[in-house]
């Protein structure tokens, strides 16, 4: 069967290295090895691929600047599996990048016919209060905003949709003869969410990671595409010297880039009619050649974005796997039984787990016999996403599951005991948050 993924249906991935052969997404097993302090879902491999992650990287490691961006669908309840993204939002600000995130309200309103009044009443109850009770912090330089108010994203959103047409998006998306324009619009509005944190007002092009689902790598592909066709230049390796084509630079931008080229003294620099070369490239400052290309690509950047041009850089994704449903299949807001809300009551979510399916045997004899399988358990999922940052704990319960020497009525009363706790506690963290939200610009309702 054709592997397909839709960022508006139910896509359950089960065998990951698919992506990273179909779709092109890397792993994440390089970039681990980077990392002093990675987040939990990074050690747990719960994040499992990336688009470029090592921008963001260099840039943190070197304290420049860097941001993290990613939205919430206000569609129904927040749950664990949204908490996820809420989580990495918060680790990469934690780590110094500006943090941007958006309600999409316009998406919500097109695709799913949600009226605005109730976009609103989700986005802050269900998702904002969510994310600050978690940690996110009114940061200068972080944002957290509504789709439909913020205007600079629109007026970018309109600017994206010159680079796109029809046939294009249709080819990604799916979309019909029967699809209607909002819909179509919310596609460049996402894109623009994705983009805009390089705009000048928020400090100009920097390298941007979008946590995300496997399932959002649409959105990604066709974002990353735009911000190439809206420079002015495209800088390319080539054998043993660097181009810098210009797509639609004008004479003027043309001059001046090869000007600042060759006050970097780099290399030879010859210039053509429609593009620039550096040859005999002198490696003067002991840089490996995709550190020069990067350092070209950047000052190239930087006199785009001076000439009144966008100078987007590509942005960065990095991929999650998705929680298991407590019913099977993916956790889905669209259905209640699959998932845990954040705002669920506490003694409900408990029983909601006594009810999960897990990856026990059918009996309890076979359960001795053949052990449990903990890589198909939502309750075990549940532990290694979110409840537990023991890897010891971990490891030995996969082991005792495995040799059949515990049942899955002792995890689920364990784990229904921990969900319960944790849902206590940030729950009393949003009540404090409601208080907060002034902070980020937001009115209460």
């Amino acid at each position: 069967m054709e592997l397909k993924l839709d960022p508006w249906g139910a896509v359950h991935v089960d065998d990951y290295t698919k992506l990273f052969e179909v779709f092109g997404i890397s792993s994440f097993d390089d970039i681990l090895l980077k990392l002093k302090e990675p987040h939990p879902y990074m050690a747990h491999k719960i994040i499992f691929g990336h688009r470029n992650y090592d921008s963001v990287l260099r840039a943190m490691h070197r304290s420049e600047p860097f941001a993290v961006m990613s939205g919430f669908m206000p569609s129904g309840r927040a749950h664990f599996g949204h908490m996820m993204v809420m989580n990495e939002i918060i680790w990469h600000q934690q780590q110094g990048g500006d943090a941007f995130a958006a309600i999409a309200d316009m998406e919500a309103h097109a695709v799913r016919g949600i009226s605005w009044e109730k976009c609103r009443s989700l986005g802050i109850n269900e998702y904002l209060l969510s994310l600050i009770a978690l940690g996110f912090e009114p940061k200068e330089g972080s944002h957290i905003y509504f789709q439909s108010e913020n205007y600079k994203m629109r007026n970018l959103a309109f600017e994206l949709g010159r680079e796109a047409n029809f046939s294009e998006v249709s080819a990604i998306y799916g979309f019909s003869g029967e699809t209607h324009i909002s819909h179509m619009e919310s596609v460049m509005a996402q894109s623009a969410d994705i983009l805009h944190p390089q705009l000048e007002e928020f400090g100009g092009p920097k390298p941007v990671v979008i946590p995300v689902g496997a399932d959002q790598d649409p959105h990604i592909k066709l974002t990353r595409d735009l911000a190439y066709r809206m420079r002015k230049f495209l800088v390319e390796q080539r054998k043993d010297y660097i181009s810098i084509r210009g797509k639609a630079a004008s004479p003027q931008l043309m001059q001046a880039a090869e000007l600042a080229l060759k006050e970097t003294g780099l290399g030879r620099v010859k210039r053509y009619e429609e593009h620039i070369d550096v040859t005999e490239i002198q490696d003067r400052s002991g840089l490996l050649s995709g550190a020069i290309l990067e350092v070209i690509d950047r000052l190239i950047i930087k006199l785009e974005n001076e000439h009144g041009h966008y100078g987007f850089i590509p942005p960065a994704s990095i991929y999650h796997r998705f929680m298991t449903g407590l019913t099977g299949g993916k956790m889905s807001s669209s259905k209640p039984e699959s998932h845990i809300a954040l705002t669920e009551d506490p003694q409900e979510a408990g029983k909601k787990i006594m009810r999960a399916i897990t990856g026990g045997r059918q009996s309890l004899a076979e359960q001795k016999k053949l052990g449990g399988e903990p890589e198909k358990c939502s309750i075990y999922e549940f532990l290694v996403f979110h409840l537990s940052q023991d890897d010891k704990e971990l490891l030995e319960l996969d082991a005792q599951c495995r040799l059949g020497r515990r049942m899955c009525g002792t995890c689920k009363k364990d784990v229904a005991e921990r969900i319960e706790r944790f849902l206590r506690e940030h729950q009393q963290a949003r009540e404090a948050a409601k208080e907060r939200l002034p902070e980020f610009g937001i009115k209460a309702l």
